[in-house]
């Protein structure tokens, strides 16, 4: 690597746990890039962007608990971040720090190597900030979105906010759902036994997607294979969400294949064990 070489990162705390160095590494070298992909753990954030600036740090993925935090320390936020409240893409160009949400349309992409989405009907399960990008991108795609959380005030609330439907779980069936999305930690590692539904809500025709990576086949995921349903798993969206970041700051196109491998490389020791991740990347 030269002197002048890009440097790319991700912020967060913690970061360690990260799989984004090694899928963003990966796709530098694959398509013959000058650069490096390093993790930071941040504590002082005001102080960590100015250092971005100062440093000419080329693109940044930011994880929790920066995403919303960050908003107000950058230059320019688009439409995309506007509206799902939150920023996990920053873009140094020239000094200018241009902020953007990668996550929904990270789903998006996951879901459309198996589905189409445009009319067809989305049950969400969540209501935290995963649930959110994924209900903006689904929804602006245009399906018909409906969120249902346990805590039944909290998933009101962002529906209204997203002019989306919501209900309680246990009438998650009613919806008649055709894609059924898990943006919930449930059924994460160590827990992995733990599912958000019980398999009788599931339906052969369904597709079933799940944001949670590790383990990489989660109970509901293997409780809809078993049924026949079409299941996409965490890992996907992660690729995707880092694929359109790396296009961004690259200009590009990413090496999708590539980025999958190195993910599933970079989980093979830990698969199931204590450290499993969900919509953290």
């Amino acid at each position: 690597m030269q002197a002048n070489s890009p440097v790319y990162a991700v912020i967060g705390d913690p970061v360690a746990h990260s799989l984004s160095p090694a899928m963003h590494n990966r796709a530098l070298a694959a398509c013959g890039l000058p650069g490096v992909y390093v993790g930071f753990r941040v504590t002082d954030l005001p102080v960590a962007v100015a250092g971005i600036r100062a440093l000419g740090i080329r693109g940044v993925s930011v994880t929790i608990p920066h995403k919303v935090a960050v908003m107000p320390l950058l230059d320019e936020i688009d439409d995309t971040a506007r509206r799902i409240g939150a920023v996990n893409t920053i873009s140094n160009e020239s000094g200018v720090l241009k902020g953007t949400n990668t996550d929904g349309l990270g789903a998006l992409k996951a879901l459309e190597t198996v589905t189409a989405v445009d009319g067809r009907r989305v049950a969400i399960l969540g209501a935290g900030g995963a649930a959110r990008a994924v209900a903006w991108a689904l929804s602006n795609a245009g399906a018909k979105v409906a969120l249902f959380n346990r805590t039944v005030p909290r998933a009101a609330a962002l529906a209204r906010q997203m002019n989306l439907e919501w209900g309680r779980m246990d009438n998650l069936a009613r919806w008649r759902a055709e894609i059924l999305v898990n943006t919930t930690p449930v059924g994460m590692a160590p827990d992995a036994g733990a599912a958000p539904v019980a398999a009788a809500i599931l339906d052969p025709a369904m597709v079933v997607m799940d944001i949670v990576y590790n383990p990489l086949e989660t109970t509901l995921l293997a409780a809809a294979r078993r049924l026949g349903c079409t299941t996409v798993d965490g890992v996907q969206m992660l690729v995707f969400q880092g694929a359109a970041q790396f296009e961004r700051w690259t200009g590009v196109a990413a090496p999708v294949t590539v980025m999958r491998q190195a993910v599933i490389e970079a989980l093979s020791p830990t698969l199931t064990h204590r450290h499993g991740q969900a919509a953290v990347f």
